[in-house]
């Protein structure tokens, strides 16, 4: 059967936040992830609508009459509903009506899982006052069409739900836009820099500095006579341009370094990941002899990570699958805390 639209379902908002645990609010998140849900699924050209795209306050009754009031309550309306959940567990899950098959479901987790995440089951549950009616609103009250309720990982776990929850949310999300696309037989293309979706209060100029391009170069690429934006229009981006993230992350090819006194070149490379051949090759030395204060350059396998507001180096540590005792050696730390803005050398793997 075609596919008429897809609604995706931000759970929570406003006066509800859902879940709360470990500095994470669900409705924060359940909407991160649905807008990134929504600008996928316009950029592979597929019907898409939100619940709400913003921080309000829905009751059951409102959510599922907007899902109705989007595509109708057909077969040929896929309705996603994200959450997080509690109770201490570890993993994603999916929930699907009673009236809808489980292939969906298990293609979700399945993607999901091969994103790094736990995955715990797929199931159905039933209403303990109806046996013959699903137990939760969202899947009970929109009553024909293919429904899933979405639960990607516990924001109180014991494992690494949270981290994962934090830094690998668009990930997941991701997973899940991959499943659909498969599911309904959608032509499915990853992600790309090359193209841009416009979001309100976005400017061409806005766009050309984080691309670091210029708005005569957007207008030329995307044909367009003036500076007027729609909310939802895709932009082609150049493809020699990537984003601007000099704020927070720095590639770049090398790193210099300025010699101490008893450093070697063998010293040097185990400190930083690499060999004393790629450092001669870099450097143009013809032997191993190094004086002191003399700045070499030095391949660059790292990043360098702007420290956040709640940061730790446990935390930067788990994000970057490297260690506290690393991170303290790279950047010359005799202690573990840490300063808002402070700039850290992090492997980057």
């Amino acid at each position: 059967m075609a596919l008429k639209g897809i609604v995706i379902d931000p759970g929570h908002g406003g006066s509800d936040p859902g879940a709360v645990a470990n500095n994470i609010k669900e409705k924060d998140y359940t909407l991160l992830i649905s807008k990134y849900m929504y600008d996928r699924f316009k950029e592979l050209g597929v019907p898409v609508k939100l619940t709400r795209d913003s921080d309000t306050t829905l009751s059951p009754k409102e959510r599922t009459a907007r899902v109705k009031d989007f595509y109708g309550d057909g077969k040929d309306v896929i309705v996603i509903s994200n959450h997080l959940n509690a109770g201490g567990g570890d993993g994603a899950e999916v929930i699907y009506a009673l009236r809808n098959s489980s292939t969906l479901s298990k293609k979700i987790l399945d993607e999901i899982e091969k994103e790094g995440q736990n995955v715990r089951k797929y199931y159905q549950l039933r209403l303990p006052s109806n046996p013959q009616k699903d137990y939760y609103f969202m899947l009970r009250d929109t009553p024909n069409n293919e429904s899933v309720i979405v639960e990607y990982g516990f924001i109180d776990s014991t494992g690494d739900d949270v981290e994962q929850i934090k830094n690998n949310y668009e990930n997941y999300a991701e997973a899940v836009v991959k499943a659909v696309a498969e599911y309904k037989g959608i032509p499915y293309t990853s992600k790309s820099s090359n193209t841009y979706i416009v979001k309100k209060g976005d400017t061409l100029w806005d766009i050309a500095k984080k691309y670091n391009t210029t708005v005569a170069k957007l207008k030329e690429l995307n044909n367009l006579k003036s500076n007027t934006l729609q909310i939802g229009q895709i932009l082609k981006i150049s493809g020699t341009t990537t984003p601007s993230n000099q704020d927070t992350e720095d590639n770049i090819d090398y790193i210099k370094y300025t010699v101490k006194s008893g450093d070697n070149l063998y010293s040097i490379a185990n400190k930083y990941g690499t060999t004393v051949n790629k450092i001669k090759e870099l450097n143009n030395l013809s032997s191993n002899i190094i004086k002191v204060n003399q700045v070499l350059k030095i391949p660059n396998n790292y990043i360098t990570y702007v420290v956040k507001k709640d940061d730790t180096l446990w935390d930067i540590a788990k994000k970057y699958n490297t260690s506290v005792s690393t991170l303290k050696k790279l950047n010359n730390l005799t202690t573990t805390t840490l300063q808002i803005n402070q700039k850290l050398m992090v492997p980057n793997s």
